[in-house]
Parts: structure tokens; C-alpha cells; sequence
């Protein structure tokens, strides 16, 4: 009996003893896990800025003869662009579908939050005439206020197309945002899946300019607060099968219809246009964080 009560004395001791240090590895490696760093994305070998592109032969614009250059089998960025939510934008001179033209435009985001105001760090991508009604192209994000779980408005100003989310959209995870548009139809998918579609009418782009992480500044301080990556544009529309395949490349994925390529920014490091089309960026109040992994699992 004596024995019995010296060991489970000394196994009390021993836990009194080392209890608190074993809790305290249990804490730090939980928050460890948290914070990304035994995702293997962390440790996964990435590209530098600028690894992959597409080369034209005959210059911006042709479609002759065009291919990839580089590394370009999906290897994930060094770097991901981040926005302040307030000021952060990189503006497009030129070079983008006007008109009433078919178009796609895919986007990878994370955001911290999904905002209770519209307005208010929601813009992914804009192009057309800044502040002007009915002639520009907007793709953003939507407010708890429009949409309970989140969501996305792909709109030509009078004519919206709101996709609300089925479940409360994740935060601090990066997800694969596109808009398209064929001639009739409409659409808006997110990690591979489409959400809703229209059919519009009424539509004209006017002005080729742009912008990624603002909608029309002149008009709605819409700001992107977030990190954004692998912003592509297409002057057609991309099938359901084309967008699951460039959801399935990830967040390093090359282009997958160069003919139809109008500009191509990775945003790894730098806001310049790989598309070989010189439709370079201009940013203003970017920072590029190499920490980009965190919330990312390949699709």
C-alpha cells in the first residue's frame, strides 16, 4: 500500500513539476499551427518575380507564335501584393476590353474581413471610364449589409449581378474569384465553382484604363484590404471547364489561352504585366509580403 501511495505521490510531483512546461509547448505549438508555419506551402520552394512570361514574337498585342517562357508549371510566388484598405491601388493605363466585349477576369484574394459597409474594402478589379455611370467594369467583394455570408457584385453600374455566398465566406484564406462574360451570359465563380449568372443588357465599357484593388476612386473609396495575387484578364470568356483548370494550377497558375490574353499580373514582387503585352501597373501604397502562405492550401 505504501508503494502504491510513494508512486502515485511521485507522479503527482512529476506533473506538478513538468505539467506546466508540457502546456506551454501544447500553446506554442498550437499557435504555431495557426499561424501557418507547418503548412507546406511554407517550406515549398518558390518562384522569384518575374520566373514565368509570355513571350510575343511580333510584339505586344500579336497572337502569332506566342508561348510561355520561364518557369511556368504552377510553381507558387515568392511574394504576394497587400493592400492597406485605405490607399493602396495599382492603376492600368490602358490595354483593356471596351465595348461590349466578351470578357473574363480572374483574381486570387485573402481578406481579414468581410466589411458591414459597401464601399469599404471591397474592389478587386475596375476597368472603364473612372466615375462615370454605365461605362465601367467592376469586381469586387460585397458587404455583410448586402450579402449575409459575403459575396461578389460583378456590375456595370445599372446593372449589377450580386452573388451572395451559401456559407460565411472565410477569412484570412485565399480563394479564386472570377467574373466572365460571353455575349449573353454572365457569370461569377469562386474556388472553381460557379455561383450565379445573368443575362444583361445595356452594357458599355468605355476607356481601356483600369484598376486592381479599387473601383473608381474618384467616386467609392472602395479599397481592398487584403492580399491579392494572379490577376488575369481575357478578352473572352473562359469555359467552366478552362476556369476549373486554372482554379486546379493554383495560386502560381500561368495563363491558359494566350491568344486571348489582354494582361497578366502575378503580383510577385512587382505590379509590371507578364502577358507580353506591356499593360504594366502603376502602384501606389503596395507592399509585397513574402508571408503570402498563410491561409493558402492548393486547390
Amino acid at each position: 500500500m505504501s508503494n502504491q501511495s510513494e508512486r502515485l505521490q511521485s507522479a503527482m510531483e512529476y506533473l506538478m513539476t513538468y505539467g506546466w512546461a508540457i502546456l506551454i509547448i501544447a500553446v506554442v505549438l498550437g499557435a504555431l499551427f495557426q499561424l501557418g508555419i507547418f503548412n507546406a506551402s511554407t517550406f515549398t520552394p518558390k518562384a522569384p518575380p518575374g520566373a514565368c512570361h509570355v513571350f510575343r514574337p511580333n510584339g505586344p498585342m500579336t497572337s502569332s507564335f506566342i508561348n510561355l517562357q520561364g518557369i511556368c508549371n504552377g510553381e507558387l510566388p515568392q511574394y504576394a501584393a497587400k493592400f492597406n484598405g485605405a490607399s493602396s491601388e495599382i492603376s492600368i493605363l490602358s490595354g483593356l476590353p471596351t465595348g461590349n466585349p466578351q470578357y473574363t477576369v480572374s483574381i486570387w484574394f485573402s481578406t481579414p474581413f468581410i466589411p458591414s459597409t459597401p464601399y469599404l474594402g471591397l474592389a478587386l478589379v475596375s476597368w472603364g471610364t473612372d466615375g462615370v455611370l454605365d461605362e465601367i467594369n467592376a469586381f469586387r467583394l460585397t458587404a455583410i449589409s448586402e450579402c449575409a455570408n459575403g459575396g461578389f457584385y460583378n456590375y456595370w453600374w445599372a446593372n449589377d449581378l450580386k452573388a451572395c455566398l451559401s456559407s460565411k465566406l472565410s477569412t484570412n484564406t485565399w480563394h479564386f474569384a472570377v467574373a466572365s462574360f460571353n455575349g449573353n451570359t454572365r457569370s461569377i465563380y469562386m474556388d472553381g465553382s460557379l455561383i450565379t449568372s445573368d443575362s444583361p443588357t445595356g452594357h458599355n465599357i468605355v476607356g481601356s484604363s483600369g484598376y486592381i484593388g479599387v473601383t473608381a476612386p474618384t467616386l467609392f473609396p472602395d479599397y481592398f484590404n487584403g492580399e491579392l495575387a494572379n490577376v488575369q484578364i481575357y478578352n473572352t470568356s473562359l469555359s467552366a471547364n478552362e476556369l476549373n483548370a486554372l482554379y486546379s494550377e493554383g495560386i502560381g497558375g500561368a495563363p491558359i489561352k494566350l491568344n486571348n490574353l489582354v494582361g497578366w499580373w502575378p503580383l510577385n514582387g512587382d505590379a509590371k504585366d507578364y502577358s507580353g503585352n506591356n499593360n504594366n501597373g502603376v502602384p501606389t501604397g503596395i507592399s509585397f509580403t513574402s508571408s503570402w502562405a498563410q491561409g493558402y492550401s492548393a486547390p
